[in-house]
């Protein structure tokens, strides 16, 4: 058999494998819908409310919630399917997809633009984001406050390799810098306003002050395909914890804080700064995604140029 030949024979077992794993997934009832949390937003209002259990408990489908500390290992646990939907910010579907992941983009959340801030020590001397060349900058590699950080450094005219990215995660930010071990971090909330009200650090710049960008609920590509129905209940259903938040703003914060333990005067915070909304991932906000994605790119913290617009799940119309 020839190299071409074998090759062929290859990749048609390998078509039809995916094929037949792909019917029998869809073939399988589901039992449980996995989805995967952070500390803050509406998924933690949702689970407090109980909407999505309500949803699908008639259906037969039990709901797991499995906590997450930031967006990156939920992109990972949604590509080899060991979660089902996942809750994240603008940055990590990008480099997910740059990587090959299978995952799409299901629907977009409100913007925590208010709730995420690079922020310093209120004794610092960095007083701008001028300031920031030649120093340490605490940041989760590949979230949202990673796009944060890039875009406020273009706006002060400081290149990003005039400043040291020093990657960590939260828990880890928080204790470097608690201990100067960074002069500055990137930060979403909780962990903002966890810091907010330990240290009343001086905040440089807000994301609302340098980005227009969503929050999203992506789903693993296969089961979004297998399982649409379940996808758009669970939508909707984050729809009505949407309208139960803002129409309960008073209540929210002791909400976060009954599901995540994040001490209340920082979820008080975190809730006030908070909008909650559900809709369809619109032109304009693809766009959105495209120029960050491209952003990426460019300074090769992507190893792909992608096309956002193909990983956008369709819901069927019936």
């Amino acid at each position: 058999m020839s190299r071409l030949t074998r090759r062929a024979f290859g990749a048609a077992l390998f078509a039809a494998a995916a094929f037949t794993a792909s019917f029998s997934y869809a073939a399988e009832p589901l039992k449980e819908l996995k989805i995967g949390y952070q500390k803050t937003g509406l998924p933690v209002v949702a689970r407090q409310q109980q909407v999505i259990e309500k949803a699908l408990g008639p259906k037969g489908i039990a709901v797991r919630w499995v906590e997450f500390t930031a967006g990156p290992p939920i992109v990972e646990a949604l590509n080899v399917g060991s979660i089902d939907l996942g809750y994240v910010g603008d940055a990590p579907p990008i480099f997910g997809q740059s990587a090959g992941s299978a995952i799409v983009y299901a629907a977009a959340l409100a913007p925590n633009g208010k709730g995420e801030a690079i922020i310093v020590k209120p004794g610092s001397s960095i007083q701008s984001l001028a300031d920031l060349k030649g120093k340490k900058v605490g940041v989760g590699k590949g979230t949202s406050a990673h796009n944060l950080l890039i875009a406020a450094l273009a706006k002060a005219k400081v290149g990003y390799d005039e400043i040291t990215p020093v990657f960590l995660s939260p828990a880890d930010a928080a204790a470097a810098f608690a201990s100067d071990k960074i002069d500055a971090w990137a930060i979403w909330d909780p962990f903002f306003a966890i810091a907010e009200t330990r240290y009343n650090p001086r905040i440089l710049v807000r994301t609302s002050d340098v980005l227009n960008v969503n929050t999203y609920l992506i789903a693993n590509r296969d089961f979004a395909n297998a399982y649409p129905g379940v996808v758009k209940e669970t939508i909707g259903a984050l729809k009505v914890a949407a309208d139960w938040a803002n129409a309960n703003k008073d209540k929210v914060a002791e909400a976060l804080h009954e599901v995540t333990g994040v001490p209340l005067e920082a979820q008080i915070l975190a809730a006030n700064r908070a909008n909650f909304s559900a809709g369809p991932v619109t032109p304009e906000i693809i766009a959105h995604q495209q120029e960050t994605a491209d952003s990426f790119f460019k300074l090769k913290l992507i190893p792909n140029a992608i096309k956002v617009s193909d990983a956008v799940w369709t819901a069927p119309s019936n």
